[in-house]
C-alpha cells in the first residue's frame, strides 16, 4: 500500500508536466513559426518477485512472472516540426517556408539561431532584421533609392527592387535556409528561435527550393502548427489521468487506514 501511494503520485507528476506542456502550446496557438511540444513518457523500475522461466516445480518452469511497477516519468518533449497553416500578409518583408529548412539570424551573443518566423522587417540601414533586430544571415541589405513597393522574393530566395532609371529590376539579396538531420534535438532559446546542439547535427545550408529545403512564399507567414481540438483532448485525458491517480492515493491511504483500525 505505501508503495501505491508512490507509484500514484509519480502519475500525478507525470500529467502535471503534461498539462504544463499542453499549456504552453495553447498559450502559442497566435504565435508566428511556433511548433508544439508533445510529452513522451517511460515506466519506471519493476520489482520481481518471480522471474519467468524460474522452476515452478522439478518438471515445470512459470510460464510468466511475478512484478509490480514503481510508477512513471516523463522522459522527453520533443518539438513536432511539422508544417503550420500559411495566412497571407501582404507585407513586402513577410516571407513563408513551405517544406523543410530555417532561416538563420545573428543572436546577440554572437551565436546563430534558427527560426521559421518570417516576419521580417528593415531597419535603419535599410537591412532585413527580425522582430528583435537579430540580422538575418547572409546580411541582406535593400538598396535606399530602392522602390520597396516592386520588392519581390521569389521561390528560390532571390531578392529583387526596381532601382531609378533601370527598366528591369536588379537583384540585391539572396536568402539561404538551413536544415538539420534532427530538428528535434535543436535547443529552444524562445523569442522563436533555436541553436544548433551535437544532437541536432550541424546546419546544412542550401538554396531554396534545392537539395531538399523549401520555398519560399513572399507576403506570407507560417502560424503555429498547434492544433486546438487535438490539444483539447490531450488536455481533457491528462486531467482525468490525474485525477485517476489521485484516486488510488485515496484508495490506498483507505486500505491504510482499515489496517490501523483493526486493532479497535
Amino acid at each position: 500500500m505505501i508503495r501505491s501511494l508512490w507509484t500514484a503520485a509519480s502519475g500525478m507528476h507525470g500529467q502535471q508536466f503534461n498539462i504544463d506542456t499542453i499549456s504552453n502550446n495553447l498559450a502559442n496557438i497566435n504565435t508566428v513559426g511556433f511548433k508544439k511540444n508533445r510529452t513522451e513518457f517511460q515506466d519506471l523500475l519493476y520489482h520481481q518477485a518471480r522471474r519467468a522461466g524460474t522452476p515452478a516445480t522439478e518438471q515445470t518452469l512459470s510460464p510468466v512472472g511475478l512484478d509490480v511497477g514503481h510508477g512513471v516519468r516523463a522522459a522527453t518533449s520533443p518539438k513536432i516540426f511539422s508544417q503550420g497553416s500559411a495566412q497571407q500578409t501582404q507585407v513586402k518583408t513577410d516571407v513563408l517556408i513551405q517544406g523543410e529548412g530555417f532561416f538563420r539570424v545573428q543572436l546577440p551573443d554572437g551565436r546563430y539561431g534558427y527560426t521559421r518566423n518570417g516576419q521580417f522587417k528593415l531597419d535603419s540601414n535599410r537591412q532585413l532584421v527580425t522582430q528583435d533586430g537579430y540580422r538575418v544571415q547572409p546580411d541582406i541589405y535593400i538598396p535606399r533609392n530602392g522602390d520597396l513597393r516592386t520588392l519581390k522574393i521569389d521561390e528560390f530566395g532571390e531578392i529583387s527592387i526596381q532601382l531609378p532609371g533601370e527598366r528591369v529590376p536588379s537583384l540585391v539579396g539572396q536568402m539561404i535556409l538551413y536544415r538539420f538531420i534532427n530538428p528535434a534535438g535543436l535547443d529552444a532559446q524562445g523569442r522563436n528561435n533555436f541553436t544548433e546542439t551535437i544532437a541536432s547535427g550541424r546546419s546544412q545550408p542550401a538554396q531554396p527550393n534545392t537539395q531538399g529545403v523549401g520555398v519560399i512564399r513572399q507576403g506570407f507567414v507560417e502560424l503555429s502548427n498547434v492544433d486546438l481540438a487535438t490539444e483539447l483532448v490531450n488536455m481533457i485525458t491528462a486531467q482525468r489521468a490525474y485525477e485517476f491517480n489521485s484516486k488510488a492515493i485515496q484508495t490506498s491511504d483507505q486500505l491504510l487506514s482499515i489496517a490501523a483500525n483493526l486493532k479497535r
